[in-house]
């Protein structure tokens, strides 16, 4: 896998003043992430574009990362998972230090309604459009008693996140670009759930970085 079946766009090679190494850098949240108030005490923020120079960042995860594919007992069988994965436990150092500081900006400015950092990072690298998550909610450990955040990175070609209340409802479409950012808060992954569907248009690779407070499976 390589990053040249990505093209990016010329918005791509802005700077600011928050670079952190080969040119990838954070752009500000205050300000600039818009809240989404959904149903039953659960939010989503969305912000385009937080990360800059993000071709390096998807260089260095499509060819650094010692990516794992994993199979799953489905119904009577057992089943290739439709994406790569990787976890990084708190301790473990990560692949590019935008990243890090993600994490760290991140925790920072949701201190007060998180109450804790975010610790590990989840990847998933969606290869083609034939790689995808099925409809969800991250329901394991603490997340399915209490409110937290997810706080999703994206990378690559852009792929829609969809989200849909609990038990049935219509469903919303947020729109994962090259550096985007979502945040789901409060009782989304309780109430709500979430999915990154198939599609038979051709896309390059996408990787999803997704930090979770230490407390969440």
């Amino acid at each position: 896998m390589t990053a040249g079946a990505y093209q990016p766009s010329m918005l791509d090679l802005a700077t600011d003043d928050g670079i952190v190494g080969d040119g990838a850098g954070l752009g500000p949240l205050a300000g600039r992430i818009r809240r989404h108030v959904l149903t039953r005490g659960a939010w989503v923020d969305h912000l385009p574009g937080w990360v800059h120079g993000s071709d390096a960042v998807l260089h260095t995860l499509l060819t650094d990362v010692d990516w794992q594919a994993e199979r799953r007992r489905m119904y009577d069988g057992v089943v290739d998972v439709p994406r790569l994965l990787r976890w990084y436990a708190g301790d473990e150092p990560l692949p590019h230090a935008v990243l890090t500081a993600a994490r760290r900006t991140l925790t920072r400015h949701y201190a007060a309604e998180l109450g804790e950092p975010f610790v590990t990072a989840g990847m998933c690298l969606y290869r083609t459009g034939r790689d995808s998550v099925a409809w969800h909610g991250d329901t394991t450990g603490r997340s399915a008693r209490e409110d937290t955040m997810v706080a999703i990175v994206s990378f690559g070609s852009p792929r829609p996140l969809l989200l849909r209340p609990r038990g049935g409802g219509t469903s919303l479409r947020f729109p994962l670009g090259h550096g985007d950012l979502v945040v789901m808060g409060g009782s989304c992954q309780r109430t709500w759930e979430h999915a990154i569907p198939k599609t038979s248009r051709p896309v390059g690779p996408r990787v999803s970085v997704q930090f979770r407070p230490v407390g969440v499976a």
